[in-house]
């Protein structure tokens, strides 16, 4: 069973946390990961550029000179897409990205993403943490004292919403806050560190343990 550093909010090591390795100790599988940042960017994508085409340009209504006898190249309208200010070829148009996940697959690789952080030393855990009001120089002395204060890319996971704790960080730029199990590959895998809260562990294998477990 994988274990993880165990703190207080005085970043005193207390213990450690043993974490289930049917989520936390799971062989990396670097396609199925890949697959799965690939569709979480795409789905992010909103898909609402429009570009006009030569037919939806206002104007260009007359030939701006006769065919033959001028010298110039014939022209039939100054919408089309040679023009200045004419339509656009094969410009983007509204769509759906969104591309389809099988639930197995996304779970496995939410295993293999948190894993892959275990094993490389980027996890850590936290007894608790809570504030009474809030306060944004409480996180920053908090991360200092964890040894995380020059780290960018820190994911805080709380087991559940703390509206006083989301407060507290919005104005960290480098600080994310994520309540157990609403978190993606793509956030624990951008994370340089991630602290884990203790009681965040049981949310997370509730969702994300294997198929055959929940059928259990």
């Amino acid at each position: 069973m994988a274990t993880i550093p165990l703190y207080n909010n005085s970043g005193t090591q207390i213990g450690e946390l043993p974490l289930p390795d049917s989520i936390f100790g799971v062989e990396f599988n670097e396609v199925l990961v890949h697959q799965a940042i690939v569709t979480e960017e795409a789905n992010y994508r909103q898909g609402t550029a429009q570009t006009k085409e030569r037919g939806d340009v206002r104007g260009g209504g007359r030939k701006p000179w006769k065919q033959k006898g001028t010298g110039r190249a014939r022209q039939g309208t100054i919408r089309a897409p040679q023009w200045r200010k004419g339509g656009i070829v094969f410009g983007p148009h509204p769509r759906d990205y969104r591309k389809a996940f099988p639930v197995k697959m996304r779970r496995k690789a939410m295993r293999c993403a948190l894993s892959a952080k275990v094993n490389a030393g980027d996890v850590i855990a936290l007894d608790t943490l809570s504030f009474e009001t809030p306060k944004t120089k409480q996180v920053i002395a908090l991360l200092q004292a964890l040894g995380l204060g020059n780290t960018r890319r820190v994911l805080i996971i709380v087991p559940q919403y703390d509206q006083n704790t989301l407060k507290s960080v919005r104005n960290l730029p480098d600080i994310e806050v994520r309540y157990a199990p609403n978190f993606s590959v793509r956030d624990t895998l951008t994370a340089h560190k991630i602290v884990l809260l203790q009681g965040a562990v049981a949310p997370i294998e509730a969702v994300w343990k294997p198929s055959e477990e929940v059928a259990a």
